[in-house]
């Protein structure tokens, strides 16, 4: 099994990290709380933040997006 490493203080690969933001986690910060990735040196911060930027939370994004833009119509109809 190959692995890639994001987190090398930690030892946290990047299936790793796929899956806790498959679970939820879409900020460095929430990954950092799961599993530790990016609380020591910092160095794996801006890789983490390219694989979650990969469409890891994306739809949720986009679910609250489309919920916001909805709810700013419905206001205008009522003005």
């Amino acid at each position: 099994m190959n692995r890639v490493y994001v987190c090398n203080c930690f030892g946290v690969t990047e299936a790793q990290v796929r899956k806790h933001a498959e679970a939820g986690a879409c900020t460095p910060r929430q990954i950092a709380s799961a599993c530790k990735a990016g609380t020591d040196c910092g160095s794996c911060v801006r890789r983490i933040r390219a694989l979650l930027g990969r469409g890891a939370c994306r739809t949720e994004v986009a679910d609250q997006t489309q919920s916001a833009l909805a709810g700013l119509s419905e206001l205008d109809e009522a003005a």
